[in-house]
């Protein structure tokens, strides 16, 4: 670990932000994933099978980083309800790092980790299964050019599981997220709910020298803070409705505050467009269902203003956290071309061309991903979406506005259609069959064949896509 990086900055906020608590005593640990590429990245790659295991399962701690495991201290708004009985039930932050290519802190956060003060009467478990599904979203959305978590270890723990949402008993695992902050929107709530505004300072001034040190001299940092808070969770939405990704549970305590999509749990992608579609089955409102997500962030970040009321003034903060629509119709057409490998033209070009793709895969209910397959280069793709599955929803008078419009993009540097990855009829895609098929052989017989070859194919596609490496 020559080349790694550790440090504990967490440690700097001091007692009142997390409790200092010790790992479950697993009865077993069977490594199942670890994220190579993130690991060779931050110089943890030499680490033996063994020393893996110690570290992301037996969690001893990572010489020079946190000499014990903290439980982060949080409230948060659940299906906006106030809760101030929330914190890292199963999980705790293990270590911190810097990165070596681009000097940003990292946190390594657990889930599955065992109990701690804030476990609220829970097993402070993770099933093999939701582990399993975490690693499929965020190798998956890192693909799709979602900024969020990666999954860098995942390890079965040998203990059956009690689970209403799953056949049971089931099996155990515990998972590794390596994310550049588990500090959210919940964490700020907690302190303006003790009225502790001298924590709350600290915490902005915290995030400001650790993740927007562009904002030190700010003259109001609080507002500073909110802004580029809310320009980052704004660009995250929109990069949610590019990929066609529902999160499931956009609970205040589930968005931090640098914009890094992060903690799934009933996840879902799109088969075709539908604003309606919701990835939680207890979600029976449809509260955060896809065409709602921007709208959910919206009222996120504004609970995120009021507490940083007593730093600030409603004048300061108010056009801060206004930004968060502009922000969202910015980002919108610029994720959506993207993803099509395509030049913007400018505002109001991009914006009606993302008006007419929204109102043809309305109409036609296109399949989602195999459009943006398909048309990947715009008019480069014509006789590839003229041969693919979904040709059909192509030759109609609906697609006739977006063929138009498409023909005006030129394609980007990037486009990159001469990958392998395009020459296929239809793209990688994570449906909820597809992964429920890819869990099942590992339920039945522990053949982890399906899992390694998916994640085998996502790689080739997040080289299609230019995401390195």
């Amino acid at each position: 670990m020559s080349d790694f990086r550790p440090t504990s900055r967490h440690e700097e906020l001091g007692n009142a932000f997390f409790d200092r608590v010790a790992p479950a005593d697993f009865p077993k640990t069977i490594l199942r994933h670890r994220d190579r590429r993130w690991a060779k990245r931050l110089g943890l790659d030499a680490l033996s099978d063994s020393q893996w295991l110690s570290h992301f399962g037996r969690f001893e701690p990572l010489p020079g980083s946190l000499p014990q495991p903290l439980s982060l201290r949080y409230h948060g708004h659940q299906f906006r309800s106030y809760n101030a009985d929330l914190g890292d039930g199963r999980g705790f932050l293990f270590a911190q790092c810097i990165d070596p290519e681009d000097g940003r802190l990292l946190d390594f956060g657990t889930k599955g980790s065992g109990k701690t003060p804030w476990s609220r009467g829970g097993d402070g478990r993770l099933t093999l299964k939701g582990g399993m599904r975490e690693v499929l979203a965020t190798e998956m959305l890192e693909a799709l050019g979602v900024y969020t978590s990666k999954s860098f270890a995942l390890v079965e723990t040998g203990e059956q599981l009690w689970r209403g949402d799953e056949p049971s008993p089931t099996r155990s695992a515990v998972l590794t997220r390596l994310s550049h902050s588990h500090i959210r929107i919940g964490t700020f709530q907690r302190l303006a709910y003790l009225e502790d505004k001298d924590n709350l300072a600290l915490l902005v001034d915290y995030c400001i020298a650790n993740y927007y040190p562009e904002l030190a001299t700010a003259e109001d940092r609080a507002a500073a803070f909110l802004e580029a808070v809310t320009v980052n969770v704004a660009r995250l939405g929109a990069q949610w409705i590019a990929a066609g990704f529902v999160h499931g549970v956009l609970n205040t305590d589930n968005i931090n505050i640098t914009g890094e999509s992060f903690d799934y749990g009933p996840w879902r992608f799109l088969p075709h467009y539908d604003p309606g579609f919701t990835a939680a089955y207890f979600d029976e409102t449809g509260l955060y269902a896809f065409g709602r997500q921007p709208d959910t962030l919206a009222w996120n970040l504004t609970r995120l203003a009021e507490c940083l009321l007593p730093l600030s003034s409603i004048e300061k903060l108010e056009p801060a956290l206004n930004l968060v629509w502009p922000a969202f119709r910015e980002q919108l057409p610029i994720q959506m071309l993207r993803r099509l490998g395509l030049v913007p033209r400018g505002v109001e070009e991009d914006s009606a061309f993302v008006t007419a793709l929204f109102g043809f895969l309305s109409h036609s209910r296109a399949p989602y991903e195999q459009f943006f397959f398909d048309w990947r280069g715009g008019a480069l793709s014509t006789e590839r979406a003229a041969a693919s599955p979904s040709a059909e929803h192509y030759a109609g008078e609906a697609f006739r506005p977006v063929a138009d419009l498409l023909e005006a993009y030129a394609p980007s540097g990037d486009v990159n259609l001469d990958h392998a990855y395009f020459a296929h009829a239809r793209p990688r895609t994570m449906l909820i069959d597809e992964v429920e098929a890819i869990w099942a052989p590992i339920a039945e017989s522990d053949d982890w064949a399906s899992f390694e070859s998916t994640l085998s194919e996502i790689a080739q596609m997040r080289h299609a896509y230019g995401i390195l490496p």
